[in-house]
C-alpha cells in the first residue's frame, strides 16, 4: 500500500492536523516511520505521551521551518512530507506580518528547496480557502505559498519528486472557530450567540476528511494539482440554533478579514478545473514536465463555474448539524 514501509515527515505536526493524520495512518497503514518536526517542545512531549504504543514508529526533531539547514537534515532519507506549518492566526498575522511572511512564505521556500536537495519523492502542502482571492495577511502569505509549491514543479528536473496542494477551510472545532466560540458562551450560561452577519455560511469539514484528502493528494497527484474535497456547507445562524434552540442572535458586524464566505474554486480557476466523484482538482495553468498529467477519469467544470459555500449545491439542515455536532471534541 501506499504508505507502507514510507518515511513520512510532517512539518507543524504536533497541531491537530498533524496529531489526526499521524493517528490515521498509523491505524490504516505500516510506514517505517513518522517524523514530527515542529519547534514547540512541550508539544511533543504531550504527543509522545499521547502515542506511546507507537513509540517505535515515531520519530520527534525540534526544528522551524524557517530554519534550512535543520530543514535539510530533518529530510535525510524521507519519502514524503506534508507541510501544515504556518502561522495561521489572522489577527497575529495582520500585527505581525513580518513574522507571517518569514514562516509562511519563506519557510514554504525552505521546505521546497530541502525537499529538492534530499531523495523526497512526494510534497503535500496544506492551504486555506483564506488564500483563494485573500483579503487579509494570513491568505494572502498562503497564497504565495500556494504559488511556490506549484512551480516547484518546474524545478524538479528528472528528480522523481512532485509538489501539491490540499485546500479546505477551517475545520470544524479547531481552536479559534465558530464552534468552540459558542460552545464557550453557553457553558458560560450566554443565552446571545452574536452572528456577525446574517448571510454568512462555512464549509464543513472533519479533521479525518482532511487527512483522507491529503492521502488521496499522495496517491494521485502529478504535480502542480490543487485538491479541494465536495463537502456540504451551513448557515452560521443554522449553527447558533443547532447549538442552542430558541437562542438571540445580535448581528455584531463583520470582523476585518473576515468573508461572508468561504471560497474554494474562482471563475479564474475553471478554465483549469476538473470534478471529481467526491472532489475537485485545479490543475496548474502552466504544465512544466511529462509527468503531470490530467485525470481524465473527471469532467471539466463549465466556464464561469466557482465553488464556495454560498453556492454549493449540498447543505446541512438544522438537525443535521445538530447530529455532527456530537463528533465533534470541543473538549480540547
Amino acid at each position: 500500500m501506499l504508505l507502507d514501509d514510507k518515511t513520512i515527515l510532517i512539518t507543524g505536526g504536533t497541531g491537530s492536523f498533524g496529531k489526526c493524520f499521524t493517528k490515521y495512518v498509523l491505524t490504516h497503514y505500516n510506514p517505517k516511520k513518522i517524523i514530527i518536526y515542529s519547534r514547540d517542545e512541550f508539544k511533543q512531549f504531550l504527543m509522545q505521551n499521547e502515542m506511546k504504543e507507537y513509540a517505535d514508529k515515531l520519530r520527534f526533531f525540534i526544528g522551524d521551518v524557517r530554519d534550512k539547514e535543520r530543514l535539510q537534515r530533518a529530510f535525510e532519507d524521507v519519502d514524503y512530507v506534508i507541510h501544515a506549518a504556518a502561522l495561521k492566526q489572522v489577527p497575529a498575522c495582520e500585527y505581525n506580518p513580518n513574522e507571517a511572511i518569514k514562516t509562511n512564505i519563506h519557510g514554504a521556500q525552505n521546505v521546497i528547496d530541502a525537499a529538492l536537495d534530499s531523495n523526497v519523492k512526494k510534497v503535500v502542502a496544506l492551504s486555506t480557502d483564506k488564500a483563494v482571492n485573500p483579503v487579509n495577511l494570513y491568505g494572502g502569505t498562503k497564497l504565495v505559498s500556494d504559488k511556490l509549491f506549484i512551480a516547484a514543479n518546474a524545478y524538479a528536473g528528472k528528480k522523481d519528486i512532485n509538489f501539491s496542494i490540499v485546500r479546505y477551510g477551517n475545520v470544524a472545532g479547531s481552536r479559534g472557530s465558530i464552534i468552540p466560540f459558542f460552545n464557550s458562551i453557553i457553558k458560560n450560561g450566554g443565552r446571545e450567540l452574536p452572528i456577525t452577519d446574517y448571510r454568512m455560511t462555512r464549509f464543513w469539514i472533519s479533521l479525518t476528511q482532511g487527512v483522507e484528502l491529503v492521502i488521496k493528494a499522495l496517491e494521485e497527484a502529478t504535480g502542480g494539482e490543487t485538491f479541494i474535497s465536495k463537502i456540504p456547507s451551513f448557515k452560521i445562524t443554522d449553527l447558533a440554533k443547532a447549538m442552542l434552540p430558541d437562542c438571540e442572535m445580535p448581528e455584531v458586524g463583520i470582523r476585518p478579514g473576515e468573508k461572508l464566505h468561504e471560497i474554494m474554486v474562482t471563475v479564474e480557476d475553471s478554465a483549469t478545473t476538473y470534478e471529481y466523484d467526491k472532489h475537485f482538482i485545479v490543475y496548474p495553468q502552466v504544465t512544466w514536465n511529462d509527468k503531470q498529467k490530467i485525470n481524465m477519469s473527471g469532467k471539466k467544470v463549465p466556464d464561469g463555474f466557482s465553488y464556495s459555500s454560498g453556492n454549493n449545491s449540498e447543505w446541512l439542515s438544522v438537525e443535521q448539524i445538530r447530529e455532527l455536532l456530537k463528533t465533534v471534541d470541543l473538549e480540547k
